[in-house]
């Protein structure tokens, strides 16, 4: 039968073919005449957009990402949550009189002001808040309405304290300002922003990455037998952790107000629930399986003879601890209201109880049960908490709105604390007027603000949030350095354990998170950087999504029973993490959602998606979720046809209009995963859904700046991104007139011959870090092993690599106390009149001139401090003709000598006289200095070699650097060879080249330009050597590549010591070069020359250099004497003397002061 059936099916599909093969002639010949190649592309192909679609990043970059996502978080707290939070703790109220209230109606942020006083105009630019040290804040002012005996007095324009101003926020001045204006204010214009000025150091605050709230994950533990969903709830009022876990195949509820684990149906039955049929129906559904799996929880909780919600709320009410902050006022509750009161509040708390409506609440539970049942019976249906997903990023924004709320509220109970004592008194003279309390606290918001952000420590007693290093001081080493710190992402992890999970490349971070820039080392991986074309959510009202979804056809959940729940086909609609609803027809839902929010009816960064795994769909308006914008892609064509961008161009639109158009739109991590993504424009086919604008746009910043690096292996790309920080070149356009602590300048920096996209959207071709050179490659000497470099000291003479090092040395001018005060002094002259060579810096103000050379040991501020500065007995003012001063000068301390570039004298915000002094040292390049090309190709200048020894090319061409060729096979960095073919091709061509990641300039095109001038087409030249005088034996590959050097130089490191310093306590060599400390042999060390039966080496380096020390020992009874007389014995006749180390000494006392008696028993050496 079965053969029948099978020769039959042959002979149709031989029948078949035959017919397809007559027709295919046929439709051959009509394909032919339907397709007139012309350039490879048919008639019917869409018109080709590929070219300019990039204009959308530009346009994009206007308006979101890079920076913005912190402006764009700032000014939402300022705009928004600060009302927020003032509207939650509007009024404050006395115990003592029943009449008084005080009410703030409105709260507004101002522009940053000076806090001189008589200042002419008012207004402080940034830049002299870092010359001066100040902090760029703003007056915080609050509307008030409060009773003063017995009417009602309002008052506008209350300051309540000052909040640092995060520079181009819209509270900043540089805010929307063009490059003139900015400059004009002593600014950079292509200063990024985004960070605080307190106290004159720039302060970021980094972007947190964390779990995100009020989601359910589930998480198993195959070994423990463990199965666990679990919420972190998070409200205005509290945070908490929820579990639903599993022990012995019971379902338990965990939570840290309830001392034990309770078992689940038990909470059912608190919440009112009383029926067992309905839970299991609620729970399991109609699923037999699942019925079974939950049938041995209610045997559990009737083992425990609970039946009724008054028995099981007793039960809890035994168990929970209670936090009876004001326990003398309240009666002692029954413990069955307690219990209650934990349930609808704390336990669960994102999801409101209104009324005693435990509806939600129990679905919800019964929701996170049925997630653990399926994680019991399907391991596979757990979540992932690395997933990108399911993380939120913490922006300055909310971590500034939980520190001034905690700050507000303290600020309230301190102002209710001093009006009760106020009015308590009972006779007072004037009416109480509380405007004058609000004027006396006004610096505990300020100065709660200031330390916060200065010291990085977010100590939040109210939220639980103990939280240390949240800021760091912007890395000025160069331009990119700032950049690349504004997009760092820092993770909560402890970087000490050695887990994998969170530190892999998940493949959700595409587009999202950068895959190349994360630093090497115990921090890889935790530390992440945004991607170029990200942008960050800030919150939006959930309310009008709501009614949306409801308009939309959501079925309300109070409504539905267990058995609806679960049919098939059934899907439960959330909004942030709280039960809407359910839909039966989800994908309509959704499409009809989406066509809203592309309309622009909703606001474009609310994202829905579906869950099919689950059956849910989720709506997030949540903040911190990352997104990027994608071109709408419908019937298989882009929206984004080749006329939007023709406007873009000419600037008839913007992006914001793109998205209003529906042409563009944001997508989230999670939404991503509901669509279908084309890369590029030819591979669209029927099912896609969007469409990249720019593959590259993987990449973050930092990356960016690598040429081809798609050509490279993947680790060399993240080296690169490491030490593109550390380059060396020019820092902001303000650069000579800042006053950093350390500022490394390169003199002539030039932009790269091969740049990428990104360069010229970053800007990095205005602020370079780098030089071009010529490369050779080729061994030469061997003075370039293990990646040495070798230098031309002609290019060296003409400024390649040339570097200037601009130290900050400050001092302040202060009065004390008791009417003393520091002062400055002249060079102190002999009797000849001449100044002593350590004064000869100074002029006659005390103050070294500026241009003046100086060396180590030099005066450079001849500061004089009074000897009874802090002698506060005398009552009175001391006079002047008492007053003595001791010298305290500022000596200079560096080994290389430098000249003064730059005193600045001014006044901090404390009236003292503040003196910074610039020092400059130039440096050229020398033997140990670092270089660095950007494909993560690092290595050491190994010798300098005059230009006549060096090899030519037919032109006499000589290279500036001479490369190993060994430093190419194992690394596999072939972006860096075809840089080289492509900065040859632009240099002969005139044009810059683009070396942009998954496209740029083409192998091909660039040997064309080289065959056309007269090169070879591999880039390989004849040299001649430059010593002997004949042609090299191999064509050697010779071509400008951008070469930087890194801020490590010899002179830093160098270090050596003879005698020196040494540590008071043992008597060793101090450590650290800063200390000018000893060279240590370590225990390593130490082996080796055991090894080797060195006694007496060991013997010097471990006492003799370190800390010998003669003692007298005792022969008798084996302690320590002094001055040849042992005190134990009372003679001096066994005394004996003995070389020990210092350090053995003082272990021998430390010993004895502890009662225990080291006796060192001597025998004779030979």
């Amino acid at each position: 039968m079965i053969k029948k059936k099978i020769e039959s099916l042959n002979k149709n599909s031989k029948k078949e073919l035959k017919s397809t093969q007559k027709h295919g002639r046929i439709n051959q010949a009509f394909d032919m005449l339907l397709q007139p190649q012309f350039n490879k592309k048919s008639l019917i192909d869409p018109v080709n957009t590929l070219e300019d679609k990039w204009h959308l990043l530009p346009a994009f970059l206007k308006v979101k990402g890079l920076i913005k996502q912190h402006t764009d978080s700032f000014n939402y707290f300022v705009d928004v949550d600060l009302k927020k939070i003032v509207k939650a703790n509007e009024k404050v109220i006395s115990d003592v009189e029943p009449w008084f209230y005080l009410k703030y109606i409105d709260i507004q942020v101002g522009f940053p002001t000076r806090q001189d006083q008589d200042a002419i105009n008012n207004s402080i630019a940034p830049h002299e808040c870092r010359l001066r040290d100040l902090t760029y804040s703003a007056p915080i002012m609050v509307d008030i309405e409060y009773t003063r005996g017995k009417q009602v007095v309002r008052r506008k324009g209350v300051q309540i304290g000052r909040l640092p101003i995060m520079l181009r926020s819209n509270k900043c001045i540089l805010f929307n300002k063009t490059e003139t204006q900015i400059i004009r204010m002593n600014e950079c214009p292509l200063d990024p922003g985004g960070y605080f000025i307190v106290k004159g150091t720039e302060k970021v605050i980094l972007v947190q990455e964390q779990l995100s709230k009020n989601r359910i994950i589930v998480e198993a533990e195959p070994k423990k037998g463990l199965v666990q969903a679990s919420v972190i709830s998070s409200t205005h009022e509290r945070k908490s952790k929820t579990y639903v876990l599993t022990k012995n195949a019971k379902i338990y509820l965990k939570h840290n107000s309830i001392a034990e684990d309770v078992p689940i149906v038990l909470i059912f039955k608190a919440m009112g629930f009383q029926s067992d049929q309905e839970i299991l129906e609620l729970i399991a559904g109609s699923d037999p399986n699942y019925q079974d799996m939950f049938a041995i929880n209610i045997e559990e909780c009737a083992k425990l003879k609970i039946y009724t919600q008054q028995q099981a709320l007793e039960y809890l009410g035994a168990r929970v601890k209670i936090s009876r902050k004001n326990s003398e006022l309240s009666q002692r509750r029954p413990p069955s209201e307690e219990a209650l009161e934990v349930l609808a509040a704390i336990v669960l708390a994102h999801i409101p109880v209104e009324n005693l409506n435990f509806r939600p609440k129990i679905i919800y539970f019964a929701i996170m049960t049925r997630r653990v049942l399926m994680a019991i019976k399907n391991p596979k249906m757990v979540d992932d908490r690395d997933y990108v997903g399911n993380k939120r990023l913490e922006l300055a924004g909310q971590l500034l709105s939980l520190l001034f709320e905690d700050l507000f509220k303290t600020f309230n109970r301190n102002l209710k604390l001093n009006i009760d004592k106020v009015l308590k008194k009972p006779n007072r003279t004037q009416e109480f007027d509380a405007y004058n309390q609000i004027s006396i606290h006004g610096d505990h918001i300020t100065s709660g603000m200031i330390r916060a952000i200065s010291t990085g420590n977010w100590s939040l007693k109210r939220f639980k949030m103990e939280r240390a290093g949240v800021t760091h001081v912007l890395s000025r080493l160069s331009y990119i350095s700032a950049l690349g710190m504004m997009t760092r992402i820092s993770s909560q992890f402890e970087k000490t354990r050695k887990i994998s999970g969170p530190r892999a490349l998940q493949p959700s971070q595409f587009g999202m998170l950068c895959p190349s820039d994360t630093p090497e080392g115990e921090s890889c991986g935790l530390i992440k950087n945004l991607a170029l074309m990200t942008h960050i959510t800030t919150d939006n009202d959930e309310e009008p999504i709501e009614k949306l979804a409801f308009v939309l056809g959501t079925e309300d959940i109070s409504l539905i029973t267990g058995h609806e729940l679960y049919a098939p086909g059934t899907y439960v609609i959330y909004l942030n993490g709280i039960i809407l609803g359910i839909t039966r027809f989800p994908t309509i839902f959704v499409s009809n959602f989406r066509k809203l929010r592309r309309k622009g009816q909703i606001s474009e960064f609310i994202s829905i998606h579906i869950n099919h795994h689950y059956s849910s769909v989720h709506i997030a308006s949540d903040g911190g979720r990352i997104c990027r914008p994608l071109i709408i892609v419908e019937n298989g064509k882009s929206k984004v046809t080749s006329q939007h961008l023709e406007a873009l161009k000419a600037g008839k639109m913007t992006f914001d209009d793109f998205l209003k158009r529906g042409l563009v739109e944001y997508l989230d991590v999670n939404e991503e995963n509901d669509s279908y993504i084309s890369i590029y424009e030819n591979k669209i086919s029927e099912s896609t859904t969007h469409l990249e604008i720019e593959p590259f746009t993987i990449l973050g910043a930092v990356a960016g700046l690598i040429p081809y690096p798609h050509h490279n292996q993947s680790p060399r790309n993240t080296y690169q991104c490491a030490m593109g920080k550390q380059a060396i070149g020019a820092i902001a356009w303000n650069q000579l007139l800042r006053i950093d602590s350390l500022l490394y300048l390169m003199i002539y920096p030039q932009q790269p011959l091969v740049k990428t996209k990104t360069i010229d959207l970053i800007g990095y071709d205005k602020l370079p870090a780098g030089q071009n050179a010529i490369i050779a490659v080729m061994s030469f000497s061997g003075y370039d092993i293990e990646d040495a470099l070798i230098l031309n000291k002609a290019s060296i003479d003409r400024g390649f690599g040339r570097c200037q090092v601009i130290r900050k040395y400050a001092t302040t001018i202060k009065r004390y106390a008791n009417g003393s005060y520091d002062r400055l002094e002249g060079p102190s002259r002999n009797e000849e009149g001449d100044v002593a060579w350590k004064y000869e810096a100074l002029e006659e103000d005390g103050l070294a001139g500026v241009g003046e050379k100086i060396e180590s040991g030099q005066i450079y501020i001849n500061k004089q401090i009074p000897t009874n500065a802090n002698d506060n007995t005398i009552a009175t003012r001391i006079q002047q003709h008492e007053l003595s001063w001791k010298a305290s000068p500022m000596i200079y301390k560096s080994f290389e000598p430098g000249y003064i570039d730059k005193i600045m004298l001014t006044t901090t915000d404390s009236d003292q006289t503040l003196i910074k002094c610039l020092v400059r040292q130039t440096r050229r390049p020398e033997l140990g200095d670092k270089f660095s090309s950007r494909h993560g190709q690092k290595g050491v200048c190994g010798l300098i070699v005059q230009q006549e020894d060096m090899p030519f090319d037919q032109n006499g061409i000589t290279p500036d650097i001479i490369m190993n060729p060994h430093g190419f096979p194992s690394r596999m960095t072939v972006g860096k060879m075809i840089e080289l073919l492509a900065g040859k091709a632009g240099v002969l061509s005139g044009t810059l080249q683009y070396g942009t990641a998954f496209g740029g300039s083409k192998i091909d095109d660039m040997s064309q330009i080289l065959i056309e001038n007269g090169y070879s087409y591999s880039g390989k030249d004849e040299l001649t050597s430059g010593i002997t005088g004949e042609s090299l034996q191999a064509y050697i590959f010779f071509g400008p590549i951008y070469y930087q050097k890194l801020k490590h130089m010899v002179l830093d490191k160098m270090h050596a010591r003879a005698r020196g310093p040494r540590a008071i306590l043992t008597r060793q060599p101090t450590e650290g070069r800063s200390r000018d400390g000893g060279l240590r042999l370590g225990e390593m060390e130490r082996d080796c020359l055991i090894a080797y039966g060195a006694s007496q080496l060991l013997l010097e380096r471990l006492m003799l250099s370190s800390d010998a020390f003669k003692v007298d020992i005792c022969e008798a009874c084996g302690l320590i004497g002094y001055k040849g007389w042992c005190n134990r014995c009372k003679s001096t006749k066994d005394v004996v003397k003995l070389t020990i180390p210092y350090a053995a000494k003082l272990l021998f006392q430390e010993l004895i002061s502890m009662n225990i008696i080291p006796k060192l028993i001597l025998h004779d050496e030979f």
